[in-house]
């Protein structure tokens, strides 16, 4: 009877601490670290980091800012036209490329609190973005935020599942 007890006892805990939301430690060193050595560090944020590499933005997304990022994940860059990132990496589309990314940056720190259904925000590119709030979260233009309010030293990320673009007009190249 006892080992009946026991066993339910056991079973009961591990039951309950799985109910317990799982709490990354590294989450509490985030606030040491800049935008961009959160990005490097992060696997799903790799190929944004070789973007911002690649358009010469690192040492400005490490300055004191604040800034808030809406970062796209690796799968929301792959999931542009066919040659469309490797054509942006390129040294001659830098100046599309810093277009684009300073278009996912917003001056200030915007936690997820802050925003509200309808909302715009004034990106560093100088077009704004639209905030929507609905039944199933929220998105930024038409991507939809998939992890929020991850703080950094510098600001703030915000993860993203697409890659927003400004407004194109006649000349733009995308």
């Amino acid at each position: 009877m006892n080992y009946i007890k026991i066993a339910f006892l056991s079973i009961v805990t591990v039951a309950l601490l799985a109910m317990v939301p799982f709490h990354n430690t590294t989450e509490d060193h985030n606030h040491n670290k800049d935008i961009v050595e959160l990005a490097s560090e992060t696997d799903a944020l790799s190929t944004l980091f070789a973007a911002i590499d690649a358009a010469g933005l690192a040492e400005t997304l490490q300055s004191e800012g604040p800034f808030t990022v809406f970062a796209p994940t690796n799968e929301a860059f792959a999931a542009l036209p066919d040659g469309t990132l490797e054509s942006l990496l390129l040294e001659e589309n830098r100046e599309l490329l810093v277009e684009i990314l300073t278009y996912h940056v917003v001056p200030g720190k915007v936690m997820s609190g802050d925003l509200s259904d309808g909302m715009y925000a004034e990106t560093v590119q100088g077009s704004s973005v639209t905030i929507s709030i609905g039944n199933y979260g929220v998105s930024v233009d038409d991507a939809s935020v998939v992890e929020a309010d991850i703080e950094a030293s510098n600001g703030v990320v915000h993860v993203i599942d697409s890659v927003i673009l400004p407004q194109q007009d006649d000349s733009s190249g995308y």
